[in-house]
């Protein structure tokens, strides 16, 4: 069966870049000890806003789209200025920005990236994986620039399992013969959903454990 990447407008998927760039200019505002200047906030905004389009591709083995067109870099970019220079008047619109906003747009990156996995021949799993790196890699470069330790590594809000269950369903529905798309619009649903009721309910993984065996209790036999 031929499947066709998930596919929108120029001008979502570039209102989706500028988006990452404020995003990414709120982010480094958090860092005033480290004096981050004007080039360190382009540079967060574009990781942020271009990042998972970047390393989706890489992975991908195709040519970076973020790269061959310049609308993407110049539009992220001057996103970044504006979220720099309005920052305490973006603050306070945080919560619709960096979890409504962001959730759909990470919907929106991981269908088109596991989408385009499944129409290079890439398997089930491998597409959802894509998918998944396409929605949070721009997190992931980010965290890298600054030196931090992977967010979606430690107790938090689920935004990678948000990820993983809009692109997985994706990839099931393609699996049964929906049309893309369809599929891609349940993606960005289900990954907006999820990262929302998690956001709000503050659904969280358990932190790590070892499962011991039970000491019996010391003394005679019976």
């Amino acid at each position: 069966m031929s499947i066709t990447p998930f596919q929108v407008t120029l001008w979502i998927e570039l209102l989706a870049a500028g988006l990452g760039g404020l995003q990414g200019a709120l982010f480094a505002a958090g860092f005033k000890s480290r004096r981050i200047d004007v080039l360190g906030v382009i540079a967060i905004g574009l990781a942020v806003s271009l990042g998972g389009s970047l390393l989706r591709d890489l992975v991908l083995n195709q040519p970076p789209v973020v790269v061959w067109s310049n609308w993407y870099l110049i539009v992220a970019g001057a996103a970044a200025i504006l979220g720099m220079a309005l920052q305490p008047v973006l603050a306070r619109a945080d919560w619709l920005i960096t979890v409504l906003l962001d959730a759909i747009v990470m919907g929106l990156f991981g269908a088109i990236g596991a989408s385009k996995a499944l129409s290079l021949g890439v398997g089930v799993a491998g597409a959802v994986l894509v998918g998944v790196i396409g929605a949070i890699g721009g997190g992931m470069l980010r965290d890298v620039m600054l030196g931090l330790s992977f967010s979606f590594l430690h107790v938090g809000t689920l935004y990678a399992v948000a990820a993983g269950a809009g692109t997985g369903v994706l990839v099931l529905l393609a699996e049964l013969g929906t049309p893309i798309p369809i599929a891609g619009v349940v993606c960005l649903v289900v990954t907006t959903l999820v990262r929302l009721a998690a956001v709000r309910f503050e659904w969280t993984f358990p932190e790590q454990f070892v499962v011991r065996a039970r000491r019996r209790p010391s003394g005679g036999t019976r």
